[in-house]
């Protein structure tokens, strides 16, 4: 079998599972009646001064809930985050802010900071959601209603990604595509296998019992993919779980720039497809879904075609779906050379990372 054979067989199967989990996704139920439950809505801060205003203002517009609790915790900025905080928590007593205390050893800022908010709070639902996420003002009541619904133990309800500059264009739309086209959304849902966990730490609900069941974020206190490891210790200890598209009630611009953007994968990709083989069979499958296809098209070839057609098709039906730019996947080929150069440059300084000003 040659290689554009193996190639079209791999892109019809991402062309057949957009479509099936298109189909299937899970969505934000809509909100029916006031919830009574008592939710607690934790938000990690690290010099995040430029976000606090729309944040703020985001949380404090949100109905549908008659007992929730914001948790704003400080986590050690060197910024203006703190002062700019405590004169907003002031206006609604709904707020509480917190200084989360000097990291203890062998624990990273996110996880170390969401573990002081979940000491802090009382509550039977916790939501963790990022200071950078925009959310529409029945967003938690509907993600609850979500959660309750669809009777798991924990969601995680993927915002709309925004994207403005050319690398985010580039490289965004390929957070939702990675799970609409390679994962089974509904066997994950059920799964008890780790590996077909989707998370995104952005907007995440979960059970308090569930997280008390392991032992809230300590076993993954070290984890720079909080989100994902978080959701598969879920799972190992029995619990379930899926992605819902969120894209209707949040949305969320990660980065503004090239040199952010950068940055930000070079933390987290070196660990996101585990060791040198994860990364070697990543980077295989990106160059034969995204870039042979195209120059075997070029070179003449149906087959080539059509794959490359297919595979444009998966992004299509991801940016329909959840919100994307619709003619940004013709640039899928340009989109994998370069997360591909994005991952090998995560490996190559992986032992010097650092983010918001700490050494990863």
């Amino acid at each position: 079998m040659t290689v554009l054979s193996i190639s079209a067989l791999i892109s019809l199967f991402l062309f057949l599972n957009a479509i099936a989990n298109v189909v299937l996704l899970r969505r934000a139920s809509p909100l029916s009646q006031e919830l009574d439950t008592l939710v607690a809505v934790i938000v990690p801060l690290r010099n995040e001064a430029q976000n606090l205003n729309e944040l703020f203002d985001g949380l404090q517009k949100q109905i549908g809930l008659k007992r929730v609790k914001f948790h704003l915790v400080n986590d050690n900025s060197t910024d203006d985050t703190f002062l700019l905080a405590q004169r907003l928590v002031k206006s609604d007593n709904r707020f509480f802010l917190h200084n989360a205390p000097p990291l203890a050893q062998d624990w990273l800022g996110k996880p170390a900071t969401l573990q002081y908010g979940l000491d802090q709070s009382e509550s039977e639902i916790v939501i963790f959601i990022d200071a950078d996420v925009r959310l529409e003002k029945a967003a938690i009541a509907r993600a609850v209603s979500t959660l309750n619904s669809l009777k798991v133990n924990f969601i995680s309800a993927y915002p709309q990604q925004i994207a403005r500059t050319w690398s985010e264009s580039l490289v965004q739309p390929l957070l939702q595509w990675s799970w609409m086209a390679t994962v089974p959304l509904r066997i994950s849902e059920r799964s008890k296998n780790p590996a077909f966990c989707v998370a995104n730490g952005q907007f995440f609900v979960v059970e308090r019992s569930a997280l008390g069941k392991i032992e809230g974020l300590v076993r993954i206190r070290s984890a720079v993919l909080d989100d994902i490891f978080l959701a598969r210790e879920l799972v190992r200890a029995g619990l379930h779980g899926t992605v819902i598209d969120g894209s209707e009630i949040a949305k969320c611009r990660m980065y503004s720039s090239w040199s952010e953007l950068r940055e930000g994968y070079g933390k987290s990709l070196h660990v996101a497809f585990g060791g040198i083989l994860g990364k070697f069979m990543a980077i295989t499958l990106f160059l034969m879904t995204g870039v042979i296809p195209l120059v075997a098209a070029m070179l003449g070839s149906q087959i080539g075609f059509a794959t490359f057609l297919a595979v444009t098709m998966t992004r299509v039906l991801s940016a329909i779906t959840c919100r994307g730019k619709v003619w940004l996947s013709i640039t899928h080929p340009l989109s994998m050379l370069l997360l591909i150069y994005l991952i090998l440059r995560s490996w190559s300084t992986r032992k010097s990372v650092q983010w918001k000003g700490r050494t990863l």
